[in-house]
């Protein structure tokens, strides 16, 4: 794998696209994750401004510490780096307060409405300080199975890191040398108080999804292990493809608008 020549691209289509757009810079939300590390360290290195900004909502303390370390590690290298700290668990309470009980009982609904909060505060402080929104999806998430909230962390205006599979952002990370517990923490999407990780939703590891991304072959040929990802595969895909799929949109035939 090329890491080098793959980071220096990034940064460059980040730099043109910035500068065609006449935009001051990026907006990333920090997690304490590696897919948002890898890409606001790839922000900071086109030297156009770049806030970070720590959204806790309950957060769990082992993620948000991760997230407060490299947010420091990027400003004491990158003097272009500024970040917010903003913690939104009392606006999120008070979202909570107002709902039906129905919903407010209902834990996906109000664990995608954590993410849709932290993508409203993204764009308030975007808007003012003239940056993009920049997403943190890699491949597998953003176009293999859709684990991400539509309109929360999907929300973005561009998205550095979406061709890239996750073992690839753990390969550039290493690269750049970001801190080694981002590295090693097991992913998740930190949206639960019980702070599941990623595969124990899904039930398959990154890398096998990965493999079912990209396999073609004859299903029969496979051992037992691989036809269950397969299948998990298969059906996230299929589940969430509203996700990966761009809106449809009902076109109105030309004969019924005269």
């Amino acid at each position: 794998m090329k890491t080098k020549k793959i980071t220096k691209y990034i940064i460059n289509w980040l730099n043109n696209y910035c500068k065609k757009n006449n935009l001051s810079g990026f907006i990333v939300g920090i997690s304490g994750g590696i897919d948002s590390a890898l890409t606001s360290t790839l922000c900071a290195m086109t030297n156009k401004k770049v806030i970070l900004v720590s959204m806790p909502i309950r957060q769990n303390k082992t993620e948000y510490k991760r997230a407060i370390k490299h947010i420091d590690t990027l400003e004491k290298h990158h003097k272009n780096v500024s970040s917010y700290d903003i913690d939104l668990s009392n606006a999120f309470l008070e979202i909570e307060k107002v709902m039906p009980f129905d919903i407010s009982k209902n834990n996906l609904a109000m664990a995608n409405s954590r993410s849709r909060l932290r993508m409203t505060t993204l764009y308030s402080l975007a808007q003012a300080n003239n940056c993009l929104v920049v997403g943190t999806g890699n491949k597998v998430e953003d176009f293999g199975i859709g684990f991400f909230t539509k309109y929360g962390d999907g929300g973005v205006d561009i998205s550095p890191i979406a061709d890239l599979n996750k073992t690839t952002v753990w390969e550039i990370a290493k690269e750049l040398n970001i801190i080694e517990e981002i590295i090693l923490a097991s992913p998740t999407d930190g949206l639960w108080d019980d702070n599941r990780t990623d595969e124990e939703q899904i039930g398959a590891s990154y890398k096998e999804l990965e493999w079912a991304m990209e396999y073609k072959d004859d299903e029969t040929n496979i051992n037992k292990r691989e036809k269950e990802v397969l299948k998990i595969y298969k059906k996230l895909n299929k589940m969430n493809e509203h996700k990966i799929k761009p809106i449809p949109i009902c076109i109105i035939p030309e004969k019924l608008k005269k």
